[in-house]
């Protein structure tokens, strides 16, 4: 079977060797758009709960958070090496003494990467310095995952986001300069955003040199301030069929070495007015890579559009004299 994208599971294996299985670790952190700093209201989608909701409570050391989710894997999947996640809302969001002894706290044995969940406009050079000591002295590889969501400044605003698309640029670059890679979160079926966006989308993803990509649908959470808009009929969602088209035009338009943490998300069906369609996950994806075969679509198909593009004829005319 042809891999119609780069997938995550499967890039984790080429780098370690093995099977690599990643472990949320839930901090009692919050974010700047909930506590009054940027807002109070957060994003018009996020539920109390933020994204980790599957996650052990934060009462829990790291250590015991750790401990409890490798022992369950190690005897299901066999596997030896993890990925420490620290996972909901904003996990720099804390002051940096705080931080480095979460971050420390992690640094078990068995921990071949910590991966660490924030916001663009939480960012800061004295975080990564720390970061980048951490890689050095305890044999760890950093993954900065960073919510974006769209590149459509309107549609940013709308769902109150709190920041805008310099912010997202800004973090990029500073991670870079420390040599960690990247992974943004992006959701290509917002009720505001069209097919322009999700192509400028990958494009810029791609122009930055983003490491990955973790794609998720928009599903809406009962009582948020977006749960109430869908509840007045404020706008409508895609059909399942659009929306993995919109992948697909994704996929076609973004660097072909970018990875795919994942190219559709979950939610508690218990506490959401829509989810998914009402479909699973794995269906999802199923059908996903069935129209890809049928079309031969694949990742990288149109990324034609860095380095020059406006030259490209006049380079190839030059190169044929």
């Amino acid at each position: 079977m042809i891999n119609r994208y780069r997938i995550y599971s499967n890039y984790l294996k080429e780098k370690y060797k093995e099977k690599v299985y990643k472990i949320p670790i839930h901090l009692p952190v919050t974010c700047p758009n909930r506590d009054g700093m940027l807002g109070c209201d957060g994003c018009i989608f996020c539920g109390e709960e933020g994204a980790g909701f599957e996650n052990l409570p934060s009462s829990l050391s790291i250590k015991e958070q750790l401990g409890k989710n490798i022992s369950y894997i190690q005897k299901k999947y066999k596997a030896n090496k993890f990925i420490a996640y620290f996972q909901n809302y904003t996990n720099t969001y804390v002051p940096l003494s705080t931080f480095k002894k979460y971050v420390l706290e992690a640094c078990e044995e068995n921990i071949v990467e910590i991966s660490i969940s924030t916001r663009p406009d939480c960012i800061h050079e004295d975080y990564m310095s720390f970061l980048k000591e951490v890689k050095d002295t305890k044999n760890v590889n950093i993954l900065i995952e960073l919510g974006l969501q769209s590149v459509n400044y309107h549609t940013l605003k709308k769902i109150n986001r709190g920041h805008t698309l310099a912010e997202f640029i800004d973090a990029i670059m500073r991670i870079k300069k420390y040599d960690f890679e990247t992974c943004a979160h992006m959701i290509l079926n917002l009720p505001w955003d069209h097919e322009e966006d999700v192509i400028e989308g990958a494009k810029i993803l791609s122009s930055l040199g983003v490491d990955q990509v973790k794609l998720h649908s928009l599903y809406i959470v009962k009582d948020s301030p977006m749960g109430k808009m869908y509840e007045n009929k404020e706008f409508e969602m895609m059909s399942l069929e659009d929306y993995i088209n919109r992948v697909i035009l994704f996929l076609e338009y973004i660097d072909p070495n970018i990875v795919f943490q994942r190219i559709i998300g979950r939610a508690p069906k218990e506490n959401t007015l829509f989810c998914n369609w009402n479909t699973s996950w794995w269906k999802i994806k199923d059908m996903l890579e069935e129209k890809m075969d049928k079309i031969d679509s694949y990742q990288g198909k149109k990324f034609d559009y860095l380095n020059g593009k406006g030259l490209k004829n006049i380079h190839k005319s030059k190169n044929t004299l």
